[in-house]
């Protein structure tokens, strides 16, 4: 089972079958935003009276320690950190925008892309970045 954590407080985001995060929507409304942990699966989950609309920046939040979520490589990718049931670490980017599948999973020196769209932020180099988080 593959643990996640946030990159700024180390905390756990995930909780039983969710990662669980604080989003922040263009009318600057928050929800608790639960994400399938499978890379891969857009599967989520939110309260129904928060409206997400396709094509919309979400802002993802850490729900511990508050901190933004937002990647140092592009505006519109979050970051969080994994570990896998092997021990193995990764820098995890995601599209923050609602509807947009690209996810990233990285090494010092790999990137796992997923979803179809994430040829849309295939030019960054991870390196010394990965380092930093661990």
């Amino acid at each position: 089972m593959n643990d996640f954590l946030c990159p700024k407080c180390k905390d756990h985001l995930r909780v039983g079958d969710h990662i669980i995060f604080k989003v922040k929507n263009n009318e600057k409304k928050t929800a608790l935003l639960l994400l399938n942990p499978q890379i891969g699966n857009y599967t989520s989950t939110k309260h129904p009276s928060f409206i997400i609309k396709e094509g919309e920046f979400l802002e993802f939040y850490c729900p511990l320690c508050g901190a933004s979520l937002k990647s140092d490589i592009h505006e519109n990718l979050a970051l969080v950190l994994m570990n896998d049931e092997k021990g193995n670490r990764y820098a995890v980017y995601f599209s923050q925008i609602a509807g947009e599948h690209s996810t990233y999973k990285t090494t010092d020196d790999a990137v796992h892309m997923e979803g179809e769209d994430a040829g849309r932020y295939t030019y960054f180099r991870v390196g010394d970045r990965f380092k930093r988080y661990f």
